[in-house]
């Protein structure tokens, strides 16, 4: 095997993509700092009990292990960084009152969660810590949006569900873990003949009430159809209402935003009338969806994007309440999050035009070093030409030159490439 050959599913980021990376990650850690949020840097490796206790456990057969060689303990290589931030809320900052976290870094998986996609995602993410009201669950989503919004989406589907509906069905049953997992399962997948199988056990009721989650996804009727067909109880329609009034909620933030308005005055943006026309946001359920089942206890949602209205849009973003995250660590508060993968989200983007940059000669003459000082300092990129080379570059495009004219170092525009 040759020595410069990768794993598969790892990959070199070449140029273009990597600066397009980076450029996304300053963006959308600005969207969280203009939100409140904080930024954290957790380790890349942990103790493997630290990594693997509480809801990492689910993480397990997607973490990389080694021993220290220091301790002689197992360590773990990071496949998720919202048990980490967790640790930090708990541990490190103990704070009494709110805590608004966010992180972006590489996390590992020892196998790629769908086809074609990367081992090492980038991974950025918003955490809410302390409060356990519904306010909590529309920050963050509004944060996701905003965060999609940053990057260039223009077209996007928020689908929402919520784990407490299945809860409600099952209550009271005492079923083992292992056919509760197979039902989510079959849910999560909209496998009737599976769901069918694995319930065949159960009261007629119960099964007729997961068989027709199945059929529940689709747009807000969605929730009115739930209540009549499901087994009426105080949970069901608690997570119903909560998930009603969410929705509600986020279709008035939105119109605010897209609006311009400011709570001070209500002045409206000059250019709002073209950004809400540009910008298409959608609002969907899902009953059935109940992927990270273990790790959710409320709301779930998943955000699909495209960067026209032509293309077909992506799950790009999950999240939800997750209020048992901390209680490994000692303290069980309230948390909110979401997270997404850079690398996947700079895929579905068209690929940004080559930076303008300026050409100049390479050389020691005083006045062109200060001319390039000088417009270096501008926050133009020069790239100086050294001797018998070329620019051979794909990020940057110099569509202007430095040239000597009447003592002094000029610009003079360039032709257009072909």
């Amino acid at each position: 095997m040759s020595a410069w050959l990768l794993p598969d599913h790892i990959a070199d980021v070449l140029p273009s993509e990597a600066r397009h990376i980076e450029e996304l990650r300053r963006a959308l850690l600005d969207a969280a700092r203009a939100h409140g949020y904080e930024l954290v840097q957790p380790p890349l490796l942990e103790h493997l009990d630290s990594l693997l206790t509480g809801t990492g456990e689910a993480l397990d057969l997607q973490t990389f292990k080694l021993v220290d060689q220091l301790s002689g303990r197992t360590l773990g290589l990071r496949a998720d960084t919202t048990a980490q931030v967790a640790r930090i809320d708990a541990h490190l900052l103990n704070r009494s009152g709110l805590t608004r976290l966010c992180y972006c870094g590489p996390v590992l998986h020892t196998r790629s969660e769908r086809p074609l996609a990367s081992r090492e995602p980038l991974q950025f993410g918003a955490e809410l810590y302390g409060h356990a009201g519904p306010e909590a669950d529309l920050e963050v989503i509004e944060l996701a949006l905003a965060c999609l919004r940053a990057a260039g989406m223009r077209r996007m589907v928020l689908d929402c569900g919520d784990v407490r509906i299945v809860d409600a069905l099952l209550d009271g049953l005492q079923l083992p873990a292992a056919l509760v997992q197979r039902l989510h399962a079959a849910l999560a997948a909209k496998d009737v003949a599976t769901l069918r199988e694995a319930g065949a056990a159960l009261p007629a009721a119960t099964l007729r009430a997961l068989l027709a989650l199945t059929e529940l996804h689709g747009d807000a009727s969605v929730l009115e159809q739930a209540e009549r067909v499901l087994p009426p109880s105080a949970a069901l329609q608690r997570a119903l209402a909560d998930l009603r009034r969410l929705a509600q909620s986020v279709q008035q933030a939105l119109a605010t935003s897209l609006d311009g308005s400011h709570a001070s005055g209500g002045a409206r943006a000059p250019d709002s009338a073209a950004t809400k026309a540009a910008i298409d946001i959608e609002i969907g359920f899902d009953l059935a969806d109940l992927r990270g089942y273990a790790y959710y206890t409320g709301l779930r949602f998943s955000i699909f994007a495209a960067a026209h209205p032509g293309q077909v849009p992506q799950e790009l973003v999950r999240g939800g309440r997750y209020d048992e995250v901390g209680a490994v660590f000692g303290r069980c508060r309230p948390a909110a999050g979401f997270s997404l993968d850079l690398k996947e989200l700079v895929a579905v983007l068209p690929r940004p035009a080559p930076q303008k940059a300026i050409c100049a000669p390479w050389g020691h003459d005083a006045a062109l070093r200060r001319a390039i000082a000088d417009l270096r300092a501008q926050g133009e990129v020069v790239l100086c030409a050294l001797p018998g080379h070329e620019h051979e570059v794909e990020e940057f495009e110099c569509d202007r030159a430095l040239v000597p004219h009447d003592g002094a170092w000029v610009l003079q525009a360039l032709p257009p490439s072909p």
